[in-house]
This record gives C-alpha cells, structure tokens and sequence, in this order.
C-alpha cells in the first residue's frame, strides 16, 4: 500500500463547505427543538439572555458532536468522503474521540484567529493546522476508487 498524500489546503476548505449543509440542517433542527421546547412562546428577535446563551450552548455542542463523533468513528465528515480526505492520527490510525475534541477545540481557536490555525497548512512540510498539530493528526489525501 502506498503512503497517502497530504491534503492541500483547497481541499480541506471544500470539505468544510460541503459540511455546512448537514451542519445547517442540524442547527435547524436544534434550533426547532428549542422552539418546541417553549412551545413558541418567545421572541426570536429578543429572545431573554438565557434562552440565547442556552441555545448558542446546543449550537456549539451539536457542532462539536458532528466533528468529534465523525473523525472518531471512521475519520471523516460527510465533506471529507466527498473529497476524498480522511483524518488520521500521527501512528496511522482512527483518531480517538478526546483528540478529536481537542482538534476540533483548536479549530474553534483557529477561526477566531481568523483563520491562521488554518492558513499554518501553507507552511507546514507536512501540511497541518494548528488543530492537527495539537491532536497529533494530518488530513491525508486517500486514493482515486
């Protein structure tokens, strides 16, 4: 078997397009979850402090599920199997789950930075972000089918 190729940053930011769609799905349906929950009775453009921390709260950790249990299990994001692209742990193999929090928690920090954590795969050898860097991981490349 031949060793995989490091994905570029191009496909990487495909990858995270294509995730928006399920992504926006499931903050959709949270966000309705949280509706339902107060059976409408709010109003969406000022909503009370807790209300929206809580359901900023849901968004993150929804978000943060989609990514952690998607590299945890199989290493890749529905954007990822698109693109060909596949997240692996320094050794080789499936990324565990708390390496993969902390891969997503350092890409959260990432784009805070405006990207920089991100835009480190232009300088890297072996192009990794600060999120793969902290993880011990890189997003490899997988073959043609």
């Amino acid at each position: 078997m031949s060793p995989l190729t490091p994905a570029p940053l191009w496909l990487r930011l495909a990858a995270a397009v294509y995730d928006l769609f399920p992504l926006i799905a499931l903050w959709m349906l949270t966000a309705g979850l949280f509706l339902l929950a107060v059976h409408g009775n709010i109003d969406v453009a000022h909503p009370p402090l807790a209300y929206h921390l809580a359901l900023r709260g849901a968004l993150l950790g929804v978000t943060a599920a989609y990514f952690v249990i998607s590299w945890s299990r199989g290493g890749q994001t529905i954007g990822m199997r698109a693109w060909r692209l596949r997240v692996v742990a320094a050794d080789g193999g499936a990324l565990p789950w708390p390496r993969s929090f902390l891969r997503f928690a350092v890409a959260l920090i990432s784009l805070l930075t405006l990207g920089l954590g991100f835009l480190w795969c232009l300088v890297d050898r072996e192009r990794r972000g600060w999120h793969d860097l902290a993880a011990t991981s890189s997003v490899e490349r997988l073959p043609s089918a």
